[in-house]
């Protein structure tokens, strides 16, 4: 799979997620008080961990790759 694609999967899956995340910050509490565990331990999780992969996905492939080429150079 191309990086591009999966540059779009994850801002797509970020995206989405947090409309979600709009949707329960700014709706009614009697509505979504129900839902809370799913935005708990479902939604707010994927939309920091997408988030923070597009942000820093490089220097942590780095980390687990054991290191960098251009460290050297």
């Amino acid at each position: 799979m191309k990086d591009t694609t999966k540059r779009s999967i994850l801002r797509s899956t970020h995206i989405i997620f947090g409309l979600t995340l709009l949707g329960y910050i700014y709706g009614p509490p009697e509505e979504t008080r129900q839902y809370l565990p799913f935005f708990r331990y479902f939604y707010f999780p994927v939309v920091l961990l997408s988030g923070l992969w597009m942000w820093k996905g490089q220097a942590i492939r780095r980390l687990f790759s054991g290191g960098s080429d251009d460290r050297n150079a």
